[in-house]
């Protein structure tokens, strides 16, 4: 069913009255409908966006300064997602709202076209997936990924992609011509290879083994591509022989270990996370809020086992040194 030219309702999309700035205003709206076939069960939100390369404040978690998101919200239902707080901003929840209202900035891929073309544009690297999946369900219907890689290679501008999905291999052709122009990042983050894990932690995610397949096909492309093993969820993912058997995995699909990031809890991620974990392990829920009380993160002797763990894995894998990730736990 599509709406097309109506105000979705219950979305505060264009600020509240609490003075949040508003991110869509409501001409920018433009539809609403209700996922279909492989979109089943999602609300879609069509906007225009004002601006599609957004600028990353300096002192962040991340390295890099400028980051594009065609999709707000991700199918990909993780738990432990860090990015649900950002979901507030629209007016809407950072629970079961981020995983399935989906905003779609339809005209991202000509507001990238006018904006690489401005005189103020110096060429600098473009993240994609710091926020949400650019691979998520959503894509495979708006290609919106697929259109603004290949404007990125058009103008040889340098570009990263962080994702979950195995449907970035569809866009092969596409990624070997950038990785041969230009100065090109490719990174998969795979936390386990532990299907029960995967189960319940990342449910509208593919299969790690689609992954790691994934990881070989683009490798053997010639693509050199990262693995993020993150986040690592304390007495779920952190055991030794889990750490191991997910480090090796990846280092036979031929992908280099970039490094491992340990959960972070805060804000509607927290309150989602902890909600979750409460209903699944009663046990474990209690002993997570005695760890975690007061504090986003466990305590920096916990994050150095896990990365001495995953280094002398790879190292036992006979995979390449890790590298770091442009993406750093938040302090």
């Amino acid at each position: 069913m599509s709406n097309v030219g109506s105000k979705p309702s219950g979305m505060l999309l264009a600020g509240d009255a609490s003075g949040q700035p508003a991110l869509f205003e409501p001409d920018e709206i433009v539809a609403q409908e209700r996922g279909s076939g492989r979109l089943a069960g999602l609300e879609i939100t069509h906007v225009l966006a004002r601006r599609i390369i957004n600028p990353i404040p300096p002192g962040g978690p991340v390295s890099f300064r400028w980051s594009i998101n065609a999709y707000r919200g991700c199918s990909h239902a993780c738990v432990y997602c860090f990015a649900r707080p950002t979901h507030e901003y629209l007016g809407l929840n950072g629970g079961s709202d981020f995983d399935r209202k989906i905003i779609v900035k339809i005209n991202a891929v000509e507001r990238l076209r006018a904006e690489l073309d401005s005189p103020k544009w110096r060429g600098e690297s473009i993240a994609m997936g710091t926020n949400t999946d650019p691979y998520q369900r959503a894509e495979g219907k708006y290609r919106l990924t697929r259109g603004i890689v290949s404007t990125l290679v058009e103008r040889a501008n340098p570009f990263s992609i962080l994702t979950k999905s195995a449907l970035i291999v569809r866009d092969k052709d596409l990624l070997v011509r950038a990785y041969e122009q230009s100065d090109v990042s490719i990174s998969f983050s795979i936390g386990t290879v532990d299907e029960d894990v995967w189960r319940v932690a990342e449910p509208g995610t593919p299969p790690p083994a689609r992954r790691l397949a994934a990881v070989r096909e683009l490798t053997s492309a010639g693509i050199d591509v990262g693995v993020l093993v993150a986040p690592i969820l304390p007495g779920i993912s952190d055991r030794r022989d889990q750490l191991e058997r997910t480090v090796s995995a990846i280092v036979a699909a031929g992908g280099t270990v970039h490094g491992t990031v340990a959960l972070y809890l805060d804000g509607a991620t927290r309150t989602h996370y902890l909600s979750w974990l409460a209903a699944r392990d009663p046990v474990l829920h209690a002993r997570y809020l005695d760890r975690y009380a007061g504090r986003t993160h466990l305590p920096d002797e916990y994050s150095v086992w896990i990365r001495r763990v995953v280094a002398e894995a790879v190292e036992r894998a006979g995979g390449r040194p890790m590298r770091p990730f442009p993406i750093r736990p938040r302090r």
